[in-house]
């Protein structure tokens, strides 16, 4: 009676958590843009396949979700939603998967409690909104160690088959899809020593020769690539460890429990997920082949094996914590087994003590809940907004200006949602490495166009010295930097100068050390739309202890602020900390005459102020300031001709 009641209510709570499953990876599935990888995904399977596949050589992934990818949208098109729709059914797959497992090593609770474990848990709801291949490797991952626990039990030739199917595929989507196969490999060795141990060695060795003749199938299926995959993995730089071993893997720890990939996440986060799976023992009931303790040991395994294998090779950052999707499940699994497990010793006792699993699940849902209100509402766990980027500069952009990409992969996207007709040069050509051929191609841009637009990302693969940036800070004005996610678009002006000497020598002393001994200034007359460049020179009397910005401000004839550029001296790059006494320091600011400006005589004034109190402004010494703000400079607004 107790079983038949249990199947009666298992397949509409199996609906209901596919239902949160398929609801959580919807939502706002399409309120981001697309970012560099997706952009890289979409154009690789845009590609012939032949090209598709040489592409994929050259990249660091297989060719499996691309090829899947290029398929779909055959049919589906290429609109943010259809891109993503892959993940997001791969994602709501693999909680299927999870039912099935919770199901078949703990029972149908631990079954639907896994289910809806790995249905809010986000980092899978992430990449299930992410034109990548994680959310496929988590699917594969789930159903090939499904096949594996029912082929452990009865291992028929058709479980054989479907388990070397799936191992080739996850091998064809991600080089990551080996831990999954360390964690089976040291699963098998479990279950082997026990049979052994219980007088079975004959059904031990007998599935010994199956599971090596699986992995031989699976290993044929892949041979093909295998060349190649060698090639990438042994030839990839390994990743730069970030921080010490223990907070590597709180993170990674944190992130399949509770979504910490997406929000900073203390040690004591993880005392409730970590209680829960104490219960693991007591809920992992004997089932014929597969007793109380291997079922116990399937999760920790699987998330040693992918959670080791990440840190231990090389691979980790914080970025990779993507690699660890398989492992969610694993998590999850872990969690419904020890609450299954802690239910049932706690309602022997005392009834009433039941609510402690309850309150432990609840604190684990809470907080998976508050990771995702952070994924979906919170501007900071934003990807790069280049749908935002792109319509910025359909506005503001105009004939003679150029855009330059300064990052792998950005041409893909970018071109995604920019079609307009001004120039885009992806800078450095290739691969980078050439400082000089990169300089040259800047230089060139600055003599050919009025404005440049630079997008920086991911520098330190492809320009890892900044010869971009410095090029254009030595050869034009900088205007605006603004952040979009973690991609800067920097604004440029080429105008007359900057000159190593100042136009108007100056005397003022901000503070107690900071001198600005001139300036000159591009034009003393302006149309609303134009910039205006502003060099100042400044000279450290004394050492400075402080960093300090220097804002420019435009004031209209009134006062008011029109416009203004706030830097570090020399866009940054020149802290005042660094300034030695007696030094002169060259420090250019681009200003934009607001359109619609009104004719008239505005004022150029500058002030100075610590980086991290832009209220306490250093007093100049000058009897025209106000309010910390010297009177520079007066420019003529004139009316559109």
């Amino acid at each position: 009676m107790a079983r038949a009641t249990a199947r009666r209510w298992l397949l509409p709570m199996a609906l209901l958590v596919l239902l949160i499953a398929a609801g959580a990876r919807f939502y706002r599935i399409d309120a981001q843009s697309l970012w560099n990888d997706e952009g890289n995904s979409l154009r690789l399977a845009e590609r012939g396949v032949a090209d598709l596949l040489d592409a994929a050589a050259r990249d660091i992934h297989p060719p499996g979700y691309y090829l899947l990818l290029k398929a779909w949208i055959a049919l589906a098109g290429t609109s943010e939603l259809a891109l993503r729709t892959p993940s997001a059914l791969a994602g709501g797959l693999t909680v299927a998967a999870a039912i099935a497992l919770g199901r078949r090593l703990y029972g149908p609770g631990a079954g639907a409690l896994a289910g809806v474990l790995v249905a809010l848990n986000p980092l899978a709801v992430y990449y299930s909104q992410e034109t990548r291949m994680y959310a496929l490797l988590g699917l594969l991952a789930a159903l090939s160690t499904l096949v594996f626990v029912a082929w452990l039990a009865r291992a028929a030739w058709d479980r054989t088959l479907a388990l070397a199917l799936l191992t080739a595929a996850g091998l064809y989507t991600h080089y990551a899809y080996p831990f999954t196969l360390l964690a089976q490999g040291a699963l098998f060795a479990l279950w082997a020593a026990g049979a052994v141990r219980r007088g079975q060695a004959h059904a031990a060795r007998r599935a010994l020769l199956a599971y090596l003749a699986l992995n031989a199938l699976a290993l044929a299926l892949f041979a093909p690539w295998l060349p190649t995959a060698w090639s990438q993995v042994t030839a990839w730089p390994a990743a730069q460890a970030t921080g010490p071993i223990l907070e590597r893997l709180r993170a990674s720890l944190s992130a399949i429990t509770l979504g910490g990939g997406v929000r900073d996440l203390p040690w004591g986060m993880l005392i409730a997920p970590g209680v829960l799976a104490l219960g693991v023992l007591r809920g992992a009931r004997a089932n014929g082949a597969l007793p109380r303790g291997w079922r116990a040991a399937l999760p920790p395994v699987w998330i040693a094996a992918a959670v080791g294998g990440l840190l231990l090779s090389g691979a980790y950052r914080p970025a990779n914590l993507k690699f660890l999707v398989p492992a969610a499940v694993a998590a999850a699994l872990w969690m419904a087994g020890g609450a299954a497990g802690w239910w049932t010793a706690l309602r022997e006792r005392r009834r009433w003590l039941v609510a402690v699993p309850l309150l432990l699940i609840a604190a684990v849902l809470a907080a998976q809940l508050r990771t995702l209100d952070t994924l979906y509402h919170d501007p900071a766990a934003a990807r790069a907004d280049y749908r935002a980027i792109a319509a910025w500069l359909a506005h503001a952009a105009r004939p003679g200006d150029a855009i330059i990409l300064d990052a792998p992969n950005q041409i893909e996207v970018f071109s995604y949602y920019y079609d307009g007709p001004v120039p885009v040069y992806p800078l450095p050509r290739g691969l980078g490495g050439d400082d000089a051929q990169t300089r040259a191609g800047v230089e060139a841009l600055l003599t050919q166009h009025e404005r440049v637009f630079a997008l920086f990302w991911g520098e330190d693969e492809r320009d890892p010295r900044r010869v971009v940036a410095a090029t254009l800070d030595a050869g034009a004005f900088p205007l605006r930097s603004t952040w979009y996610g973690d991609v800067r678009l920097a604004e440029y002006a080429v105008l007359a100068g900057p000159s190593g000497t100042p136009q108007t020598a100056l005397d003022v002393r901000f503070g107690d050390a900071m001198t600005l001994t001139g300036a000159s200034m591009s034009a003393d007359r302006a149309h609303p739309g134009d910039a205006l460049g502003v060099t100042l020179f400044w000279r450290a009397d004394a050492p400075l202890s402080t960093r300090y910005k220097i804002t420019v401000q435009l004031l209209t004839p009134d006062g008011t602020l029109a416009a203004q550029h706030d830097a570090e001296p020399d866009n940054n790059r020149a802290l005042t900390t660094g300034w030695q006494p007696g030094e002169v320091v060259i420090d250019p600011h681009g200003l934009v005459i607001p359109p619609g400006s009104a004719p008239g005589q505005y004022t150029i004034a500058v002030a100075v102020y610590p980086v991290d109190a832009p209220a306490d402004r250093l007093p100049p010494a000058d009897p025209r300031a106000a309010n910390g703000l010297l009177p520079l400079a007066m420019v003529r607004v004139e009316a559109q001709g």
